[in-house]
């Protein structure tokens, strides 16, 4: 059975195998965001030590208990939130996530830009799109995203540079990751957090910048 290092490693490989495939050999490689959520601690410490450094949570507090000793010794780990932020945990998380992948209402937005500011960790936003009109996912429709982009940069001043999107589990995930593409494109935005352990190579073919591996790095999720 591979080691998280072997795995890592291959991962990564395929990863600049797939990008120097695309229409995107240029642009410098797609980042490879751990899924640590419900993850055993020995394994985030295996990933830490085989040079893993940015990691992804799905929720403040679990991310808090896990996290909060951890960047006083590694002072070089980027945290993502990429799973769906309360508004009465946003102070929380913007003392703890460099990045929050997840804006996905005005309400939100508003609260971020309440409570953002230079003693913010949190340097940088994507907005969440919901891609397939999935009645259960969080997410803007794609129709709303041209104005709530610019209501965030221009009424909140929020410094938004991505988006992100999860797929339908039953659709063919290429068209969502073009369609998300082309919105970034429209937005002048260059950061496409899309892609995952089942489907990250197609997300790179349309020009993910960063994709997001748990089950594939780490093996399955505690129970």
């Amino acid at each position: 059975m591979d080691s998280i290092e072997d795995k890592r490693k291959i991962i990564l490989k395929v990863i600049q195998q797939a990008h120097k495939n695309s229409n995107f050999a240029s642009l410098p490689y797609p980042q490879l965001v751990a899924v640590s959520k419900k993850q055993e601690e020995k394994k985030i410490e295996l990933a830490i030590k085989s040079g893993q450094k940015i990691f992804g949570e799905n929720r403040v507090q679990e991310a808090q208990q896990r996290w909060q000793k951890r960047i006083e010794i590694y002072n070089d780990l980027e945290l993502r939130l990429i799973g769906p932020l309360q508004t009465n945990k946003v102070k929380q998380a913007l003392k703890l996530f460099n990045i929050i992948e997840t804006i996905d209402r005005e309400k939100l937005a508003k609260e971020i830009a309440k409570n953002f500011g230079c003693e913010s960790k949190t340097k940088s936003f994507y907005i969440q799109v919901n891609t397939g009109s999935e009645t259960q996912k969080s997410g803007l429709l794609p129709t709303e995203i041209d104005s709530f982009f610019e209501y965030c940069t221009n009424d909140l001043k929020l410094p938004i540079i991505g988006l992100m999107c999860i797929p339908p589990k039953n659709e063919e995930p290429a068209m969502h990751f073009a369609f998300l593409k082309k919105i970034a494109d429209r937005n002048s935005l260059f950061k496409l957090s899309m892609g995952m352990s089942d489907d990250f190579e197609e997300a790179i073919k349309f020009g993910a910048t960063s994709v997001r591996i748990g089950s594939l790095l780490f093996g399955a999720r505690e129970p």
